[in-house]
């Protein structure tokens, strides 16, 4: 029998960029007791949404629910019900006749999409900011996760990436974190804190409140009861951002890469960092919080990726998202 070929070997990592040499990651077990103690009653102040999340999330619901069962459980929950319906009815989803229930919701949108969807709307339930400033940061985090969710579902599709929807799930929870930083950090600096990229933003939540966001939404979901399993893969898509490619497992690489690209662009889109994916190539994008999404590239799995993030169906669906979540 012919040898099996070895893998194609991952080129190697070009040196660190100075200002990621220099950040150190610290994980929730590092902190001493009596910080860990605050941290866990600082999060816990924060609202838990529906019980219903948990079932949403639960690995038997998203391995074999269908569009039933997910009627179901989200039409226990009559405001996320009006929410989502609402939600799928908007001109950005392009359906041809009013959708009037969850089932013909996802007949036309897809199991995937309307779970992100309904997810987020559980989120919201526990993140109800008071001040002015901290609600135009909580609607810029929601857009971005709703546009990353898009992207994780259509992406995740064209590459024919296995368990997609689990995919766009660990996508929309990534933000938890952020959601909770903006609920911890000073108004004062909510601001800068926004607008930093993901490096320097994790810098300054750890001065700030001793964890990054990605460390505060694990610490968060733990709370909250979610399965430990989907903690870690949410909190594995976060470390992306300081994990080498030599370092990450081969089999999830190519997921944890993409969800922590779509995370990224979700973001900058929601910001106006960029106005939309025309002509853009991750190759290309430079700086520290993509150093080592650009050596997970090689994953032959990724292979197709430049050419699914300039397919006229990815930029025209993040173009009417823009538009339609604008303001």
């Amino acid at each position: 029998a012919s040898p099996t070929p070895a893998p194609a070997a991952a080129p190697p990592e070009p040196p660190l960029p100075p200002e990621l040499a220099s950040f150190r990651w610290r994980a929730e077990t590092e902190l001493d007791a009596e910080h860990r103690a605050s941290m866990v009653a600082a999060v816990r102040g924060i609202p838990r949404p529906p019980r219903s999340m948990q079932q949403l999330l639960s690995p038997e619901f998203v391995a074999t629910a269908g569009s039933a069962e997910l009627s179901d459980l989200v039409m226990g929950e009559p405001l996320i019900a009006a929410r989502v319906i609402s939600t799928v009815n908007a001109p950005f989803y392009g359906l041809h006749r009013p959708v009037t229930n969850i089932g013909q919701a996802v007949t036309f949108l897809g199991m995937n999409s309307v779970r992100g969807i309904c997810l987020q709307y559980m989120l919201a339930e526990a993140f109800k900011p008071t001040l002015a400033n901290t609600q135009k940061a909580f609607d810029i985090i929601w857009k971005a996760s709703a546009i990353a969710s898009e992207l994780a579902v259509r992406l995740g599709k064209a590459l024919n990436l296995p368990e997609q929807g689990s995919l766009s799930t660990q996508v929309v929870l990534s933000f938890v974190g952020q959601l909770a930083t903006a609920s911890l950090i000073p108004p004062s600096e909510l601001e800068r804190w926004l607008a930093s990229g993901r490096l320097e933003r994790a810098r300054l939540e750890q001065d700030r409140l001793g964890l990054n966001a990605s460390e505060i939404g694990a610490l968060l979901m733990k709370t909250w009861e979610l399965p430990a399993s989907l903690v870690d893969e949410v909190s594995a898509l976060g470390r992306q951002l300081v994990t080498p490619y030599l370092k990450t497992d081969p089999v999830r690489a190519p997921r944890l890469a993409l969800g922590y690209l779509c995370a990224r662009l979700g973001e900058r889109l929601a910001l106006g960092q960029m106005r939309s994916l025309e002509g853009y190539e991750v190759g290309q994008d430079q700086g520290a919080d993509t150093h080592h999404l650009r050596t997970s590239l090689s994953h032959p799995a990724l292979a197709r990726l430049e050419q699914a993030l300039a397919s006229p169906e990815v930029q025209t669906a993040v173009l009417q998202m823009l538009d339609e979540r604008r303001g």
